[in-house]
């Protein structure tokens, strides 16, 4: 009869860590930035706790990840301790352990809400080559329809679905040679990301929103249905 295995005791301290995917790191997958982390991890010595069973596993929750290929300013997780450090310690080992590019922006003792119920909503910046002009009527078309359904390929195989009802805010503007949106999409089921934003804008004007956007995460957070506004995860209760 197999042994059963050790029961490990629960995390005694969590952490919640806001960081940043920069220029060509962008293109890191989260299955990358995952073992990256966990190599981060070990170098700074973090004291880990760890889950039981026979293949115990450190204590990281990851939540809200971008697409690969975006850049962002606002991802978060959170790791469960086996001893009480101060947050500010783990913060500058973490951020010397993680390659340029992977920046920990924020390290804070954790709220103790879930972290995935606390992301309602992303804040982004896109920016295409598209004419400003141009771009705003697409805009405008696609804020006056009742719904834009686009099509994206998923592990369960082509999937249909309204874009529109996700978008919570929509402009354009000039930005260098082309046009940048201001986008705040809502967290939804099925998840809509600012590709699919692009596909429908595409859709609804005809127009080619261009191959290699740069799309930008600036923030996600707790939604406030009354004003719009994205909070801070880091320290929301409730």
């Amino acid at each position: 009869m197999r042994d059963q295995p050790e029961q490990q005791a629960p995390p005694v301290q969590r952490l919640r860590i806001r960081y940043a995917k920069r220029g060509r790191l962008r293109f890191t997958s989260h299955r990358d930035f995952s073992r990256a982390f966990e190599r981060a991890i070990f170098r700074a010595r973090v004291p880990m706790a760890y889950s039981s069973g026979f293949n115990p596993h450190p204590r990281i929750s990851y939540a809200g990840a971008a697409p690969t290929g975006s850049a962002s300013e606002a991802e978060y997780l959170e790791i469960g301790l086996a001893e009480v450090v101060d947050p500010a310690s783990v913060h500058a080992a973490l951020d010397e352990a993680l390659p340029p590019g992977l920046d920990v922006v924020e390290v804070v003792e954790s709220p103790g809400v879930s972290l995935a119920d606390q992301l309602e909503a992303s804040h982004w910046l896109v920016d295409i080559a598209l004419e400003p002009t141009a771009a705003a009527t697409a805009v405008a078309t696609f804020l006056g329809a009742e719904s834009v359904p686009v099509q994206r390929m998923t592990k369960k195989g082509l999937r249909e679905f309204d874009c529109r009802v996700a978008v919570l805010s929509l402009a354009a503007e000039p930005h260098g040679a082309g046009a940048r949106l201001d986008l705040v999409l809502r967290h939804a089921v099925p998840a809509v990301r600012p590709d699919d934003v692009l596909a429908g804008l595409a859709s609804v004007s005809g127009l080619d929103t261009g191959a290699a956007p740069l799309l930008t995460r600036l923030a996600q957070g707790p939604l406030d249905e009354a004003t719009g506004a994205i909070g801070d995860p880091l320290r929301s209760s409730s």
